[in-house]
């Protein structure tokens, strides 16, 4: 189970653990233990978050998406298979926790004077730079 954010708990259910064989140093030991752990997870489908979080969710993972549907994270930096599903599950907690804090609306502001007369002296000067590029004209 994970809790997200103190509102969120995905049931264990929804999550769908693999384990592999981890890459990387470790000597012999490597070649035997699967210690690299694969989390699957389908926001789409789950129960665990309301609406407009799965939206924002989405929108945010469509990338890491499976064909699917599956969210799919991986932890390989430990040698340790707990610490390794550990991991998994703080970045798991990161993404939801992410999408359910809605962004701030954005308020429009206006330029001040001060911005729009600076914007006006890089024109002109821009446009004598220029000018001097320029062939003579002919009389």
């Amino acid at each position: 189970m994970s809790e997200n954010d103190d509102r969120i708990v995905i049931a264990p259910g929804e999550l769908h653990w693999d384990y592999a064989r981890s890459g990387g140093p470790g000597g012999q030991n490597v070649n035997k233990v699967n210690s690299k752990v694969l989390l699957r997870w389908n926001p789409a489908t789950s129960q665990s978050i309301t609406e407009p979080i799965r939206a924002r969710l989405l929108k945010l993972v469509a990338h890491r998406l499976t064909n699917e549907g599956d969210l799919l994270i991986t932890s390989q930096a430990t040698r340790d298979q707990g610490r390794n599903t550990e991991d998994c599950l703080t970045k798991l907690q990161a993404i939801v926790t992410n999408a359910a804090n809605p962004p701030k609306p954005r308020r429009a502001t206006r330029p001040t004077l001060g911005s729009k007369i600076r914007r006006g002296e890089e024109k002109a000067r821009r446009a004598d730079t220029k000018k001097g590029r320029r062939k003579p004209e002919s009389e």
